[in-house]
C-alpha cells in the first residue's frame, strides 16, 4: 500500500514538474499571438509605421490618385479660417507629390475642386480657385526644375478665362516632360467625365468616323479626360479624413483600383502616412476579377 502511494505521489510530481513548463510555454504562445494581433490591428487603424527602405521599389504604383479631404476640418480644429486650411492642404499636395515622384511613382491625381464644390458659399469658392490660380503661378519653376508635366482635366465651361489660359500654359509649358506628370482634376465629376466621352462618341458617329461595332472599352478610355496620361487608371486610391467613398471621383477609372482610406485629415497626411498607405498596397495581391 505505501508503495503504491508513493508511486502515485511520484508520478503525481512528475506530472505537476511537466505541465508547469507546458503551461507556461503555452502562455507565452497567446501573448504572442495576442500581440500579432494588436499589431495587425494597428495596421488596419492607420498607427502602424513603415520605414521606406521596406518598401519595394518594383512593386510601387504606377498611377496613385488623392481625394484631399479634410482641409476644413482641419482648420476648425486649429482655430483658423477656412482659407488657411485650404493653404495648408495646398501646401501638402505639392509635398506629398514630390515624395511620390521621389519614390519612383510616375502619376500623381488629385481631385482638387470637384463639380459638387460649386455648391459651397461663394466666397469659399472664390477663394480656392484664387488659391489654384496663385501656386499654379508659384509652382511653376519648382514644375520646370524636377520635370513634371502638369494636367488640368474637368468641365472648363464654369472656369474663369484667365484661369483657363494660365492652365493651357502651363500643360504647353511643361508637356514635353515624360517621367512625372501631374493632373489636377479642377470641377471634376466622374459622371460629367462618362458623360462627355459618350457624347464625343455620337458627334464621332454622326460624322461617320466611327461605327457601333468599333465602340469598347478601349475607345471609350481614349475618350475620357484622363486621356492625358500613359496611365490613366490608378493603381491606388489614396482618401483622408476617414470617409470612405470615392466622391464621383474617376468612377470608370477606379474599377480595379486598390483603395486606401487614411483616417488623418489632409494638412496632416505626411511621409510616414503615405509610406504607410504604400506599404499597405503592396501587402494586396491583384486579381482584376481572376484568380491567380
Amino acid at each position: 500500500m505505501l508503495s503504491l502511494l508513493s508511486s502515485e505521489s511520484s508520478l503525481s510530481s512528475f506530472l505537476f514538474l511537466f505541465l508547469i513548463p507546458c503551461l507556461f510555454i503555452i502562455g507565452l504562445i497567446k501573448i504572442k499571438a495576442a500581440r500579432d494581433d494588436g499589431d495587425n490591428k494597428k495596421r488596419d487603424e492607420g498607427t502602424f509605421v513603415v520605414r521606406e527602405e521596406e518598401l519595394q521599389r518594383e512593386l510601387m504604383p504606377r498611377h496613385v490618385a488623392f481625394i484631399l479631404d479634410g482641409n476644413r476640418r482641419w482648420a476648425k480644429r486649429a482655430g483658423l479660417t477656412t482659407q488657411q486650411g485650404h493653404e495648408a492642404g495646398a501646401k501638402r499636395l505639392v509635398e506629398i507629390a514630390e515624395l511620390c515622384f521621389e519614390l519612383g511613382i510616375h502619376t500623381v491625381s488629385a481631385f482638387v475642386f470637384s463639380t459638387e464644390n460649386w455648391r459651397r458659399d461663394k466666397i469659399e469658392v472664390d477663394n480656392l480657385m484664387s488659391l489654384i490660380q496663385h501656386y499654379r503661378k508659384s509652382d511653376i519653376e519648382f514644375f520646370h526644375r524636377s520635370e513634371i508635366r502638369v494636367s488640368v482635366i474637368g468641365n472648363k465651361t464654369k472656369i474663369d478665362e484667365s484661369l483657363l489660359q494660365e492652365n493651357h500654359e502651363i500643360e504647353e509649358a511643361t508637356k514635353g516632360y515624360k517621367n512625372k506628370h501631374l493632373i489636377l482634376a479642377v470641377d471634376y465629376s466622374g459622371r460629367f467625365d462618362i458623360m462627355h466621352a459618350c457624347k464625343s462618341l455620337v458627334k464621332k458617329s454622326e460624322k461617320g468616323l466611327i461605327r457601333e461595332e468599333d465602340v469598347d472599352e478601349t475607345l471609350i478610355e481614349r475618350e475620357l479626360l484622363t486621356n492625358c496620361s500613359d496611365f490613366p487608371s490608378p493603381d491606388l486610391m489614396i482618401r483622408t479624413s476617414g470617409e470612405q467613398r470615392i466622391s464621383n471621383f474617376f468612377l470608370w477609372q477606379l474599377a480595379y483600383t486598390e483603395l486606401f482610406f487614411s483616417p488623418v485629415l489632409w494638412p496632416d497626411f505626411d511621409k510616414d502616412k503615405l509610406l504607410e498607405a504604400l506599404a499597405s498596397y503592396q501587402r494586396r495581391e491583384r486579381r482584376f476579377g481572376c484568380r491567380v
